[in-house]
């Protein structure tokens, strides 16, 4: 049996195609979500010179001495991102089933897309799976990796 390349990439999270408004999100209730989900988060406010607009940092832990830093922007209620830079699929699985189960409204209202699949033309954001837990999760975005030809 071959073993797993556990690759490292940037992975995106995105409201649904033509409803940006689904996650009703700003910053600060973000970062209180974050708060609550993760005690020990690193938070810090500046402004994207690109956009002119607020973003959040955070680095928080997901797992017993794993880490994941990320960067979060909602400029507005209507549109939202948040990203997760030099993550492993099983990394990015714990913040993804934390985001779809207890910060988005419905379960069915996050996308994905990875700078692997960016790379190599891919820039559609895939759903996450609805339902199922951090394997289940690890799963799509290893398979997703795959299919953008990083594993």
């Amino acid at each position: 049996m071959t073993a797993q390349r556990n690759v490292r990439t940037t992975f995106g999270f995105y409201p649904p195609e033509n409803n940006e408004a689904a996650w009703q999100s700003s910053l600060d209730t973000f970062m209180a979500a974050l708060e609550r989900g993760f005690p020990d988060a690193v938070l810090e406010t500046r402004v994207d010179p690109l956009r002119g607009t607020s973003v959040v940092d955070f680095d928080i832990e997901v797992a017993p001495e794993v880490w994941v830093t990320g960067s979060a922007a909602m400029p507005s209620p209507d549109y939202a991102y948040i990203t997760l830079g030099s993550v492993t699929a099983d990394e990015a699985a714990l913040f993804a089933v934390w985001l779809r189960d207890s910060y988005v409204p419905s379960p069915t209202s996050v996308r994905f897309i990875s700078s692997a699949a960016m790379e190599n033309g891919d820039e559609t954001p895939e759903p996450l799976p609805a339902v199922g837990g951090a394997a289940e999760v690890e799963a799509v975005l290893r398979s997703h990796l795959v299919a953008a030809g990083a594993v």
